[in-house]
């Protein structure tokens, strides 16, 4: 994983992973942007009570300095499973769709997840005909986002390759012994993910490891990226526990060329 300066201020992390030529991928950091604290400084979330105009020159910057074909098509995440196809949404005036992944197969869409400590999960076809993300947070994860976004993939599984980008990390995702158990519900062996935190009745659970075994067990075996924490690194990432639920949302970025 490489941080890139792009552009004057803003820094991106572009994935190390074996995508085709032609597929593009970036994960942003705070690093850079108009906006003030406690959203300081690269936020892109306008639902965070930021200031809508500092949001909107983070955007302008965003696709000025990746150069990206189009505006992101940016969702309305809601911890569930729906998948929309960025190719039948005209365009990013229109009303953002109540969903937690998107995909396309054009070259003039751009699939964005926004996070600020669930987990994002780019794919990328081995052809580079399909790309997509998903926003997996536990929620999501133990519903099977993860799963409804490969099922609406119009490409065979085998196919697909994964990148896991910056999340909460292991140490720091205390979850309740409920979570724990809708997990082990859906799979006993989810269990082995979870260990006690030391407080009565709490777990620290590992997203990333929970995200591979639900990738596993629907076939994709070309699984990247994963093991950074977001809580632990202040400086580059947002993070919603950390801050205490006030600050500022990073994107995945997916496209083609």
């Amino acid at each position: 994983m490489v941080s890139v300066i792009a552009g004057n201020v803003p820094e991106y992390i572009t994935p190390d992973w074996p995508a085709p030529n032609n597929v593009h991928a970036v994960f942003t950091t705070r690093m850079g942007g108009n906006s003030l604290p406690p959203w300081d400084s690269f936020n892109l979330g306008l639902h965070v009570g930021d200031a809508v105009k500092h949001v909107q020159q983070n955007r302008s910057l965003l696709v000025q300095s990746l150069s990206l074909p189009a505006a992101p098509l940016y969702l309305n995440q809601v911890h569930k499973t729906d998948v929309v196809c960025a190719d039948e949404c005209a365009g990013v005036t229109d009303v953002i769709p109540d969903a937690d992944a998107s995909w396309t197969g054009r070259r003039d869409k751009v699939v964005a997840i926004m996070t600020a400590d669930c987990l994002p999960v780019l794919f990328a076809s081995r052809c580079g005909g399909v790309v997509a993300g998903a926003h997996a947070g536990w929620r999501g994860l133990v519903d099977g986002v993860l799963e409804e976004t490969i099922a609406a993939l119009p490409v065979d599984t085998g196919e697909l390759i994964a990148w896991f980008g910056p999340a909460i990390g292991p140490q720091h995702f205390e979850v309740g012994a409920e979570v724990r158990e809708r997990f082990m519900n859906k799979s006993p062996a989810y269990g082995k993910h979870f260990v006690p935190s030391g407080a009565s009745g709490k777990y620290l659970a590992n997203l990333f490891k929970l995200a591979e075994d639900c990738l596993m067990a629907a076939g994709v075996g070309s699984l990247h990226g994963g093991g950074v924490c977001t809580y632990e690194d202040a400086r580059r990432f947002y993070s919603y526990r950390r801050d205490g639920g006030q600050t500022g949302r990073m994107a995945a970025l997916i496209w083609k060329s």
